[in-house]
C-alpha cells in the first residue's frame, strides 16, 4: 500500500515538472524573467473586441448621424457624376446625349459606330492614338481604364516610378507640341506625314468667277424641285415648300429628246442635313400613271432583263476622308463639339461656335471648313442666298489654307462647285472644278464632274473632249460612257451613241442609274430600228409604221427597266418631272378636264384665231421659228409662241391681239408655268419621232385651224386620231406620242397647254417653270 502511494506522489511531481518547462515565444526566444507572455493573436483579439464594443456603443448611444453621412456621400457622387459627364459628353460616340459603356467601346476600338463588335485595334494601339490625338485629360482617363481592364501584374517600386515618369514626359511633350503649333503661323508638316499639305495654285483675287450674263444657265429654268425649303437656282427665294414631286433632272426642253443637260449630283462629299418630303405610299405611286395599253417587253432578247440588279447598285465603298492635319488633331474635341451642333440642326449656334474657333485658330483648315458647312446649313434653313454665297467663299478659304489636307481641299472645292451650280453660277463652278482637276489630275471622278459642268454651260464640245480623255485612261468608266453617249446622241450620231449608253447603264457605276439615259437609249434604239416589221402589228394589229420589231424588243425593254427602277411612271408615260398621284390617261374629254369654258371659247372663235395666225404666216418677218428639239425625222415644222412658262410674249401678242385677248380670261392656260401657248405649222412630208413631254403636270389642247383632208394624224400610246378644223383634241403629252404629215399642203393648229386639273392652287403657285 505504501509503495502504491509513493508511485502516485512521484507521478504528480513529474507532471508538475513537465508543466514548468519554459515555452518558447513565436520568435524562438525564451522570455526573460517570469512575467506574463502575450502573443500577436491575443492583441488582435483584444483590439477586435474593443472595436465591436465601440461600434455597439456608437449605435446604442447614437453618437453618429448616419443619415447625414449617407446624404453627403450621395451629393458628392452626384456632383462628381455631373462633372465627369460634362467632360465626357464631347466624346459621345453614339449621340445618345451622354457618355456610357457603348461610347467607351467605340472610342477604344472595341466597336464601331452603329455596330456592336469588330475590334480593329488592340488596346495598346488605341492608347497610342489617344496619346497623339486626344487631350491630356482624356489620355490619362483611358490610361486608367487600360490599367483596370488588363490583367494585374506585380510591379516593383522602380518599375512603377519609370512608368509614372514616362506618362509625365508624354504629357509635357503634348503640351509643348500644342503650344508650339499655336504660336507658329503654319504647322510644320514633313513630306513623310500622311496628311501632307497640298500645293495650290495662286489664289484668285475674286471670290468667284461671274457668269456670262448673255447665256442663261439651264439651271435657271430648273431649280432643285426635290428639296423643300430650298433656294431657287435663279437666286430667288422659294417662298413656300414644293409639292411632292418625283424628279429626274433632265434638260429644260419641252420634249425630252433634246440635247440640253441638267445635272443631279450623284453623291455628297459630306453628310448634309436637308429637309425632304414625306414619301407616298406604294399604292399612290402605282396609281400615279396607269396607261390604257402598254407594250410588253419581250423575254427573248434578254438584253435588259438578264442584267443582274446588283450591277445597278453602287459598288464602290468610299473611304472616310482625312480632314484633320496635325494641329487640328490637337483641337479635335473642340471641333467635334461644334460640329455636333451642326449635325443636330442647330445651325445658328454651330456658326457661332465655328466662328469662335476660326478666330482662335485662324490657320486651322478644319475649323474653317466646319464654318463653311454651318453657313451652308444656315443658308438652307433661312433660304438666304447671301448666306449661301458666304458659305461658298468660306469653302474657298478653307481649301486655300497651306496646311489643308488633300481630302479637305477636295471636299471643300467640290461642295463649293455644287453650291455655285445651285445658285446658277455656272462659270464660277466651272472655274472651281478646273482648279480641282489641276490639283488632282489623276482623279477621274473630278474629270467626270468637269465634263458635267461643261454640259451645264451647253459646251458639248469641251465636255466631249473631257470624256474622251477619261475613256482613254479608263475605258470601262460607266459614268463617262453614258455622258459620252448622251453627247453623241445630241449631235445626231444616233447609232454611235447606243453602245456607250447601253454599256454605261449595264456597268451600274454611280451616277448612271438615271432616267435620262434610259430615255435616250430607248429613243436611239427606236430611231435606228429595222422598218421591215412592226411590233404593234404583231400585238395589236394597229402598228404605226415607225415602230419596229427591233425598236420594241430593245427600246421598250429599256423603257420597262427604267419604269422598274422608278424613273418612269409607266413604259408609255416617260416624263421625268412628275407630281405623284395625278390621274394619268393619254386622251381626255373636255368634261374630264373641267375646262369646258375654255374649250367652248376656242371652238367658237376658231376662225378669228385662224385668220390672225395666217396673217402672221403671210409676213416675211420669219416669226415662225423651226423646231430645234431634234424631234423630226424629216420635213419642216415651225412654231410661233405667245406664252412661255406662264410669261406673255408681248411682241408676239401684238401681232395677234384678239387671240391673246381671248386667252387672258383663262388662267389655267396663261398661268401654266409648265407649258406653252403657240401656233404650229407643219409642211408635207414631215414625220415627228415618238417622244414624250417633260412633266405630267399639264394637259395639251390642239385646236385645228387648217387641216388637210388626208395624211395628217397623231398617235398617243397605241391610239391614233386626226384633227378637225374648229375642234379641240386633248391629250397628256407626258405619254409617248408621234405625228405624221403626209398630205399635199401645210397643216396649222393652235397648241394650248393647261394645268393638270387635279393640281391644287397652291401647287400651281409653287411648282417651278418648265
Amino acid at each position: 500500500m505504501e509503495e502504491v502511494g509513493a508511485q502516485e506522489v512521484s507521478a504528480v511531481e513529474e507532471v508538475a515538472e513537465v508543466k514548468r518547462v519554459p515555452v518558447e515565444s513565436n520568435n524562438g526566444r525564451k522570455p526573460e524573467g517570469g512575467g506574463p507572455r502575450n502573443s500577436v493573436f491575443t492583441w488582435f483579439m483584444v483590439l477586435a473586441l474593443l472595436g465591436v464594443w465601440s461600434s455597439v456603443a456608437v449605435v446604442w448611444f447614437g453618437l453618429v448621424d448616419y443619415d447625414s453621412v449617407i446624404a453627403r456621400a450621395r451629393q458628392f457622387r452626384g456632383n462628381f457624376s455631373e462633372v465627369l459627364q460634362g467632360k465626357l459628353r464631347a466624346y459621345d460616340a453614339d449621340r445618345d446625349g451622354d457618355f456610357d459603356v457603348e461610347d467607351a467601346k467605340v472610342l477604344l476600338g472595341l466597336a464601331r459606330e452603329g455596330t456592336s463588335g469588330d475590334s480593329t485595334e488592340s488596346l495598346e494601339e488605341v492608347l497610342d492614338i489617344l496619346a497623339e490625338e486626344g487631350s491630356d485629360w482624356f489620355y490619362g482617363f483611358f490610361t486608367f481604364l487600360f490599367d483596370v481592364v488588363t490583367s494585374p501584374v506585380e510591379k516593383g517600386e522602380e518599375e512603377e516610378r519609370e512608368e509614372a515618369a514616362e506618362v509625365v514626359d508624354e504629357k509635357k511633350h503634348l503640351t509643348a507640341k500644342r503650344e508650339k503649333l499655336e504660336k507658329d503661323d503654319v504647322p510644320g508638316l514633313t513630306a513623310e506625314d500622311d496628311d501632307a499639305a497640298v500645293p495650290l495654285p495662286p489664289p484668285s483675287e475674286e471670290e468667284f468667277v461671274p457668269d456670262d450674263s448673255s447665256k442663261h444657265s439651264v439651271l435657271d429654268e430648273h431649280p432643285y424641285e426635290d428639296k423643300l425649303n430650298t433656294i431657287d437656282t435663279k437666286g430667288e427665294l422659294v417662298e413656300e415648300s414644293q409639292p411632292q414631286e418625283t424628279l429626274e433632272e433632265s434638260g429644260p426642253y419641252e420634249d425630252q429628246s433634246g440635247s440640253q443637260y441638267i445635272h443631279k449630283p450623284a453623291s455628297e462629299p459630306e453628310p448634309h442635313t436637308e429637309p425632304s418630303s414625306e414619301p407616298q405610299s406604294q399604292g399612290e405611286q402605282e396609281s400615279a400613271a396607269e396607261p390604257q395599253a402598254e407594250p410588253a417587253a419581250s423575254e427573248s432578247t434578254g438584253s435588259v432583263s438578264e442584267q443582274p440588279e446588283e450591277k445597278l447598285i453602287d459598288k464602290v465603298k468610299k473611304k472616310k476622308p482625312k480632314l484633320l492635319n496635325k494641329f487640328d488633331k490637337t483641337i479635335k474635341a473642340e471641333i467635334e463639339a461644334a460640329d455636333k451642333l451642326r449635325k443636330k440642326g442647330i445651325a445658328e449656334e454651330a456658326v457661332r461656335a465655328f466662328e469662335a474657333l476660326v478666330q482662335q485658330y485662324p490657320h486651322s483648315p478644319r475649323c474653317r471648313y466646319g464654318k463653311a458647312q454651318a453657313e451652308d446649313d444656315m443658308a438652307e434653313k433661312k433660304r438666304s442666298n447671301e448666306m449661301l454665297q458666304k458659305a461658298i467663299n468660306t469653302y474657298r478659304e478653307a481649301s486655300e489654307l497651306p496646311s489643308a489636307t488633300p481630302d479637305l481641299v477636295r471636299a471643300s472645292l467640290k461642295r463649293r462647285a455644287e453650291r455655285q451650280q445651285f445658285l446658277g453660277r455656272m462659270r464660277g463652278a466651272l472655274a472651281t472644278l478646273e482648279k480641282l482637276v489641276q490639283i488632282f489630275p489623276e482623279d477621274l471622278s473630278l474629270k467626270n464632274d468637269l465634263g458635267v459642268s461643261y454640259l451645264l454651260l451647253g459646251d458639248n464640245h469641251s465636255a466631249r473632249r473631257v470624256y474622251e480623255e477619261v475613256l482613254a485612261v479608263a475605258p470601262d468608266d460607266g459614268f463617262a460612257k453614258v455622258h459620252y453617249g448622251f453627247i453623241l446622241k445630241s449631235e445626231n450620231k444616233i447609232a454611235e451613241s447606243i453602245p456607250y449608253l447601253r454599256e454605261g447603264l449595264e456597268s451600274g457605276d454611280p451616277g448612271t442609274d438615271d432616267g435620262r439615259f434610259y430615255f435616250h437609249l430607248g429613243d436611239a434604239l427606236q430611231r435606228v430600228g429595222d422598218n421591215s416589221v412592226s411590233y404593234t402589228h404583231r400585238h395589236t394589229h394597229t402598228l404605226p409604221p415607225s415602230i419596229t420589231v427591233l425598236s420594241v424588243l430593245q427600246a421598250y425593254e429599256w423603257y420597262a427597266r427604267g419604269h422598274q427602277r422608278g424613273h418612269f411612271a409607266s413604259v408609255w408615260q416617260r416624263s421625268l418631272y412628275n407630281v405623284k398621284g395625278l390621274r394619268a390617261q393619254p386622251w381626255w374629254t373636255p368634261q374630264e378636264t373641267g375646262y369646258t369654258d375654255l374649250v367652248k371659247a376656242l371652238e367658237k372663235n376658231w376662225r378669228v384665231i385662224r385668220d390672225e395666225a395666217l396673217s402672221v404666216m403671210d409676213t416675211s418677218t420669219g416669226l415662225f421659228l423651226p423646231e430645234e428639239e431634234n424631234l423630226r425625222e424629216k420635213g419642216e415644222w415651225g412654231q410661233f409662241t405667245l406664252w412661255q412658262q406662264g410669261r406673255k410674249a408681248g411682241e408676239a401678242c401684238r401681232s395677234v391681239p384678239r387671240t391673246c385677248s381671248l386667252l387672258e380670261r383663262y388662267s389655267e392656260a396663261t398661268g401654266c408655268k409648265r407649258g406653252q401657248i403657240k401656233f404650229s405649222v407643219m409642211q408635207p412630208g414631215t414625220h415627228v419621232w415618238p417622244h414624250t413631254g417633260p412633266t405630267n403636270c399639264r394637259l395639251r389642247m390642239h385646236l385645228g385651224l387648217v387641216i388637210p383632208k388626208q395624211g395628217c394624224k397623231i398617235r398617243c400610246t397605241n391610239d391614233t386620231r386626226v384633227w378637225e378644223e374648229g375642234k379641240v383634241l386633248i391629250f397628256d403629252d407626258s405619254f409617248e406620242h408621234e405625228v405624221w404629215q403626209d398630205s399635199d399642203s401645210y397643216r396649222l393648229i393652235f397648241i394650248i397647254d393647261v394645268w393638270h386639273p387635279e393640281l391644287s392652287q397652291h401647287q400651281r403657285q409653287v411648282l417651278s417653270p418648265i
